[in-house]
């Protein structure tokens, strides 16, 4: 089991989670110590279906990391039997299946709840557990575009843009991990756990924040603003000798500063930008005299100068770029871990620190079944129970 020092390796992380959604909720639980244990199929004979070639690739091990591995037929009586031992002295299951699986499989929150009235279970699905597009597949993109990111997102005129990571994948994990922290906390007081469920759609919604309030409050329809800000001005993107830089100088006191620190008295002074409506008013032509500033110098100079002002900003970088900045140094966001296969390897790491907690060293993502007769005998299987479902292909 794992160490007792972490935050949550008290809890009993039952696994069924496949894709991202619902390994990004799953990591979170695991990187603060959970005891987590991956449920995966058995090896199936036919190599061409199997699918644990992909296991060695980057995406798997970094967000499979920190957890066990145990091989299980949950289509076979037998395997979920065993399934249903686990969880009488488990704290939490996550799946995301497609919302009528679980119940074609028989363990679905009912079925669970009746071995464990104090299971915390998680459902993530692509829409939702019901409604008209419950049963459809649900996929990240397809998320994007009903959650209303995409026409938010690129340039006006442009068409409608993915964001560069899978958002909705990301964020459902994410309040999915919420939800179930919630629920352990409510089963302190009530002595029983809940259905959490979550979705892309939901999560992809929520992540509107603003953008979302513009249309529920305002009756605004959001466009695309490319590099500007929706509504603060001037924020975006500006060209300078030698790359890219950001600013946000939205507001009256940033405004004063970035004319200070590009000695832009004709800006400061001019009526189209008097204040911030009618900046907001006049951007584009504002976007242009402001270029023709940072056109001047290097990215490096302006981000000193602004930076000693006070006023936001920052450069824009290439993935390697941002790995060799000095506060991303500083704030170490990756982990190493130690791989039996594919040596050492780095991670990322969880994005929140506690000052409670000493730094937990990561572990590689498991090798498929790595654990199995490990975790079956720390819940009571015997010798011989291991050794029948082995025969019988269930682990």
């Amino acid at each position: 089991m794992t160490n007792h020092k972490f935050p949550l390796s008290r809890f009993t992380v039952l696994d069924l989670t496949r894709f991202r959604s619902g390994p990004t909720a799953v990591r979170q639980l695991a990187d603060w110590g959970a005891n987590v244990i991956k449920i995966e199929l058995p090896e199936n004979p036919d190599k061409s279906k199997d699918t644990n070639s992909a296991r060695h690739n980057l995406d798997f091990q970094n967000l499979q990391r920190n957890k066990r591995s145990l091989t299980l037929n949950l289509k076979a009586e037998t395997g979920r039997s065993a399934f249903m031992r686990m969880v009488k002295r488990a704290d939490v299951v996550v799946e995301n299946f497609r919302p009528n699986v679980k119940t074609r499989l028989n363990i679905d929150y009912e079925a669970c709840r009746s071995e464990n009235p104090r299971i915390v279970y998680a459902s993530i699905s692509g829409f939702g557990q019901d409604g008209p597009y419950g049963m459809r597949p649900g996929f990240d993109q397809i998320a994007q575009g009903m959650g209303g990111l995409m026409w938010v997102t690129g340039f006006p005129g442009q068409g409608p843009v993915r964001v560069g990571v899978p958002i909705a994948d990301l964020a459902s994990g994410m309040y999915a991990a919420i939800g179930i922290l919630t629920a352990l906390l409510q089963r302190e007081e009530t002595g029983e756990g809940q259905w959490v469920h979550t979705s892309l759609l939901e999560a992809q919604i929520a992540m509107l924040d603003f953008q979302a309030a513009r249309w529920l409050i305002g009756k605004e329809v959001p466009g695309q603003a490319g590099n500007n800000h929706p509504t603060s001005i001037p924020t975006g993107v500006f060209q300078t000798t030698d790359g890219h830089i950001n600013i946000a100088a939205a507001g009256e006191q940033m405004w004063q500063r970035l004319c200070d620190v590009l000695s832009a008295d004709e800006l400061r002074n001019h009526p189209d930008y008097a204040d911030d409506e009618a900046r907001s008013r006049n951007r584009d032509a504002l976007n242009d005299k402001l270029q023709d500033y940072f056109s001047k110098r290097s990215s490096s100079e302006w981000i000193d100068a602004l930076n000693e002002a006070g006023v936001p900003c920052g450069p824009i970088y290439h993935m390697d770029e941002m790995w060799s900045d000095p506060q991303v140094k500083h704030l170490e966001m990756s982990r190493p871990v130690d791989h039996p296969v594919l040596g050492k390897l780095n991670v990322l790491r969880h994005a929140t620190n506690l000052s409670g907690v000493p730094k937990m060293a990561y572990r590689p993502a498991p090798e498929r079944g790595e654990h199995t007769d490990e975790v079956l005998k720390e819940f009571e299987f015997s010798d011989d129970e291991i050794e029948t479902m082995r025969k019988e292909n269930i682990i």
